[in-house]
Parts: C-alpha cells; sequence; structure tokens
C-alpha cells in the first residue's frame, strides 16, 4: 500500500514552539539552513526513488525561492503551509484569507505548478476554526491535511475521523486527510511523524505502519521537517519543554528516514487525497 509522505518545509528557528524567543520581523537575522537541508532530504528521496508533498512556508518562497523551484524540477508536489507560520485560530477570517492567499500565490510563482493542498501550522483547524476550510475551498484548495484527530493542549479534534474523508463547506467540498493515530480500545495514539517519529524507537514506527496498512487498510500520512535532520544546527532559546522537544532525537533521525523509506511505499499526499 503507498502512504502520503509529507514535508512540512520550513527552517528550525519558524517552529510555533520558539515564537515568544523570536519574532517572525527577526528571522532574517538567523542562520538559514532551509537550503542545505533541503538539498540532504532530497538527495535521500531520490536515491529511494520516493516523491513526497513539500508543505511550504510562503516566506520561504520569498527569501529562497531556488529551493522551492528545485524540490518542483526534482518531481515532488508542493503545497502550502501558511505565510508566516502564524496559527490558524488566532488570526480573524479575513486575516487568514490574506495570508493564505498571498503564500499560495508566491508558491505557484516559484513553482511554476498549482498549489492545490494544505497543512495549517501546528495542526491549528480545531472545532473552533473550521471555518478555515470553506476559506480554503474559495481560494481554490482541493484538500487540507490539519486536522490531528487526538486530544492534544494546543491541537486536535478527537472525535474526527481517522481515514481520509470529505467535507461539505458552503463554498464546496474539500478533501480531509487527517494525521495519522492508532487506537486501542477507544484511545488514540498520535503516530507517525514530528517529534512522536524522532522520539518513539523505529520498531515501532515499522510496526504501526504495517499494523495500519494491513489490518485497518488505512494508508499512513507521515510528516518531517528538513530540520530534523540536521543535528548540528544552531541551539535556540526557549523554555526547556520547547527545548527538549525539539532537539531530543535529532541525532537518530536520519538513520530512521533512511530505514523508513526503504521499508515502505510513499506517494504525494495530493495523488492519495484525488482518490477519496
Amino acid at each position: 500500500m503507498k502512504n502520503a509522505l509529507t514535508i512540512d518545509l520550513e527552517d528550525y528557528y519558524h517552529v510555533t514552539a520558539f515564537r515568544d524567543s523570536i519574532a517572525s520581523e527577526q528571522w532574517h537575522s538567523q542562520l538559514s539552513r532551509v537550503e542545505r537541508n533541503t538539498a540532504i532530504l532530497l538527495d535521500l528521496l531520490d536515491e529511494a526513488r520516493c516523491k513526497a508533498t513539500f508543505f511550504t512556508l510562503g516566506w520561504v518562497a520569498e527569501q529562497h525561492p531556488h529551493v522551492v523551484k528545485s524540490v518542483a524540477e526534482r518531481g515532488h508536489e508542493i503545497a502550502c503551509h501558511s505565510l508566516r507560520h502564524r496559527t490558524v485560530y488566532e488570526m480573524a477570517r479575513d486575516e487568514f484569507r490574506e495570508d493564505t492567499r498571498r503564500a499560495k500565490q508566491l508558491l505557484e510563482d516559484c513553482s511554476g505548478t498549482p498549489v492545490r493542498g494544505y497543512r495549517a501550522p501546528s495542526f491549528s483547524i480545531t472545532q473552533n476554526s473550521l471555518w478555515a476550510l470553506d476559506i480554503l475551498c474559495q481560494l481554490g484548495f482541493s484538500y487540507d491535511s490539519s486536522i490531528f484527530p487526538v486530544r492534544h493542549p494546543n491541537y486536535g479534534m478527537p472525535s474526527a475521523p481517522r481515514s481520509p474523508f470529505r467535507i461539505q463547506t458552503p463554498s464546496g467540498a474539500i478533501i480531509e486527510f487527517p494525521m495519522t493515530t492508532l487506537e486501542w480500545a477507544g484511545v488514540r495514539a498520535p503516530f507517525g511523524g514530528g517529534a512522536y517519529f524522532r522520539l518513539l524507537p523505529y520498531w515501532y514506527t515499522r510496526w504501526g505502519m504495517g499494523f495500519l496498512n494491513s489490518r485497518e487498510n488505512c494508508p499512513v500520512c507521515v510528516y518531517l521537517h528538513p530540520w530534523e535532520l540536521d543535528p548540528e544546527q544552531p541551539r535556540m532559546n526557549g523554555r526547556l519543554t520547547s527545548r527538549v522537544r525539539h532537539y531530543l532525537g535529532l541525532r537518530s533521525t536520519p538513520a530512521k528516514f533512511r530505514n523508513l523509506i526503504r521499508d515502505f511505499e510513499f506517494s504525494p499526499l495530493g495523488l492519495l487525497a484525488s482518490q477519496v
């Protein structure tokens, strides 16, 4: 079974966990690693003959257009990850519309391809911000991958379906491809990407993906950030919990990722979403 491989294309200082330490107006002062880390990632994907969806910040397209162009030229899907990595639920509807419109336009101009997919920073489409899906339809998006069907202090919709599903909005239908979870006795556990991929042993990821593919006949949506392959990245100031969550497991992630793209079949998310 083909699974979805998704990359949230952003730099280490863009993450929500550090936004209290550095404002977006100061991002230019940081040493960028996004070009280096994306090149490493693209080479690994080429070696495995694997294609992915890159949910990309509009800011990256503004500052590093050649990075976005390179990703597209090597056969990967370009999708939208907002303009400045602001969470959806902190914006008014008009702010979200303009943020997303600008990001989409930048990405399409850089890549020369239509942008049909969206992922909110920090999975911030929740029960209180479902209105964003209607705006995505208005802007021409055909699928979203922002809903995490778990309980979490900062995000999550624990009652949402665990498999891809169609949502009808006032402006039309959109496919939701939720983040992957495992479920036992009605309890859902996050799985398959980001900190969960870094901190859990690889045998657990391999077992969980095999279980979902064979027992539930369900594709897994894996997500990763280029900075997660970079244990030598500059260290940011921030709360202890933020630093632990961000830096723990970085050294083991490159080997885990190589095993992952060797052991499983992957496809861009847009291709799988079109089959729902």
